[in-house]
């Protein structure tokens, strides 16, 4: 299997995983785990997982097929680990354990018989600590599914097995720590921090551990987590991740009367009403920063337990982003810079990009982000071109680094984006931003006026190039400038004339795009974000002719 992608990582933490660390690993892991108290440490708890379970992907399972990220795997027999995976992403998701959940579908003997078979071949064959079974995320991912899904695995199992479990958790658990310490500030450092947090009070653990462990994770919520109750990668879906873990993790915590870590109730409190900020009408997330597409399903198990309640805010301003609502109309606007560092290894370029939804209707979207291709997919969606705004000369408003030490982290680009809002007379809702994403290689501000009525039938926009000096530029827009408006998928285009385009929602819901003075057209487009994988769509085009460009939504 290919090594994990170190050259992610700064040269500090490759030194740090370097010879040394091996090193250590070797102290604490020899002697079958006696050093770190495997043969005495006891599974006390199995914390809850919220996600849902498919009946069908059990069976699957059980007839020894593995349908994971868009592939399917016969295994003939033959214990899936030792086979070749069909891509990366089903190789992270097979070590991952996630599935083991729907197993819980099938409440028999057999069932726990072919799991504890599966896990016995997974803990023979991917011991080593290499390879994709052993990078941090998927580590993370594998920790909180055989904590959460031990029952399935231990109920009726022999002593052996019993032994060879927890042998091998507690070396994962060990294996943990040392990367948490390794990690540069981000995503995977806090779901390490939070399956480690989650292991201390579900395995048998010194008391200066489990606060260790907790104080640790009061860290990485200080860090990572932002006051509105965004994540400092911008990424509405990341919110929705987390939660699946912190929810069990608080719940656990308080039904074995652990001490909570402070940060961690009042950090779920704020990410319920974050991610209500980013639903459209038909209760699906914005797909902004990585986001994709995610089950109902599994949205709504979350949402069960959102006590907030009250509507979602107008703005995230942490996070970067404004929200205008009016009757049964959503426009979600990106309004921040990129974060810095190791944080924007997944930011996208979509300064100003918009999402519109009309009731149950997604109307305009972004591209969002793929959910199973591969890196060079992952790359596209992160174009400016795969957002809904303006782009100049076909040039993405970030630039990203090429190092493969760094890995494509934002080195340039968006660094202000400034916002205004106001109701007008009228009672519509009316943004002004402009970012200056384009000033350093054509010394241009992009600015995008966004309104919509109180009535939730008419939005109004207009993308403005202005100079330094913020007045209008002078002379053509650089050749290759657009207004894309990428279209879901369920969505019709059909050109009305050479001024306006009729968008039909399922045949029940007529809008009218228009621009009075450009030539919108009708062109292909990729939606990256399909439950299934990558769809076909269609996007609307506008050339830019001048400094400003008026357009108009209008409900039919």
């Amino acid at each position: 299997m290919p090594q994990p992608d170190v050259p992610t990582l700064p040269i500090l933490t490759l030194r740090l995983i370097g010879w040394k660390m091996r090193f250590r690993i070797r102290i604490l892991l020899t002697a079958g785990g006696r050093r770190i108290g495997a043969g005495k440490a006891r599974l006390l708890v199995a914390p809850t997982d919220l996600r849902a379970i498919d009946p069908f992907m059990a069976s699957e399972i059980l007839q020894g097929r593995f349908p994971l990220a868009g592939r399917l795997m016969e295994c003939e027999g033959l214990s899936p680990f030792s086979l070749e995976p069909p891509s990366r992403a089903f190789a992270e998701r097979l070590h991952s354990f996630s599935w083991l959940r729907h197993l819980r579908a099938e409440k028999n003997p057999a069932t726990r018989a072919h799991a504890r078979r599966l896990t016995d071949s997974w803990i023979g064959l991917s011991g080593k600590r290499r390879g994709i079974a052993w990078e941090a995320d998927v580590l993370s991912q594998r920790l909180i599914a055989w904590l959460s899904h031990s029952p399935v695995l231990l109920q009726d199992c022999d002593a052996g097995f019993y032994r060879r479990f927890v042998k091998s958790l507690m070396q994962q658990i060990a294996y943990a720590r040392l990367l948490a310490a390794a990690q540069p500030e981000g995503l995977t450092r806090l779901k390490l921090t939070i399956a480690l947090a989650m292991a201390s009070i579900a395995v048998t653990t010194p008391k200066r551990l489990i606060r260790r462990a907790a104080d640790r994770l009061d860290e990485e919520l200080t860090r990572q987590m932002l006051p509105d109750g965004g994540h400092i990668s911008r990424n509405p879906q990341v919110v929705l991740d987390l939660l699946f873990d912190l929810l069990p993790l608080r719940q656990t915590y308080i039904n074995l009367g652990q001490t909570l870590p402070v940060r961690l109730i009042p950090t779920i409190d704020r990410m319920f009403p974050a991610l209500r900020f980013f639903r459209h009408g038909d209760g699906s997330p914005a797909l902004f920063n990585g986001a994709s597409a995610i089950l109902a399903n599994d949205l709504m198990a979350l949402l069960r337990y959102d006590e907030s309640g009250g509507q979602p805010f107008k703005a995230l301003p942490y996070s970067g982003y404004q929200r205008l609502e009016a009757q049964d109309s959503v426009l979600l606007i990106d309004t921040g810079a990129p974060p810095s560092g190791f944080a924007s290894l997944g930011a996208h370029a979509g300064a100003l990009s918009f999402e519109f939804s009309s009731g149950r209707h997604r109307l305009v979207i972004n591209a969002g982000a793929p959910r199973f291709a591969d890196e060079r997919f992952r790359q596209m969606a992160r174009a400016t071109a795969a957002h809904s705004t303006l782009i100049i000369a076909d040039r993405s408003s970030n630039r990203l680094s090429s190092s493969p030490r760094l890995g494509p982290i934002v080195i340039d680009g968006v660094k202000t984006v400034e916002v205004n809002r106001a109701m007008a007379e009228d009672g519509s809702d009316h943004l002004t931003a402009r970012h200056d994403g384009y000033l350093a290689p054509f010394g241009l501000l992009h600015e995008r006026d966004l309104r919509l009525n109180a009535a939730g039938t008419k939005l109004v926009g207009c993308d403005r190039l202005l100079g330094a000096d913020r007045k209008l530029m002078a002379g053509a827009p650089p050749d290759g400038s657009l207004i894309r408006f990428h279209i879901h998928p369920s969505v019709r285009l059909v050109q009305q004339d050479d001024h306006s385009i009729l968008l039909q929602a399922n045949g029940s819901l007529t809008w009218l795009f228009s621009v009075p003075t450009g030539f919108p057209a009708i062109a292909e487009d990729v939606f990256f974000a399909g439950l299934s994988g990558m769809e076909r769509a269609q996007q609307i085009e506008v050339p830019v002719l001048a400094a400003e460009t008026w357009w108009f939504f209008s409900r039919l």
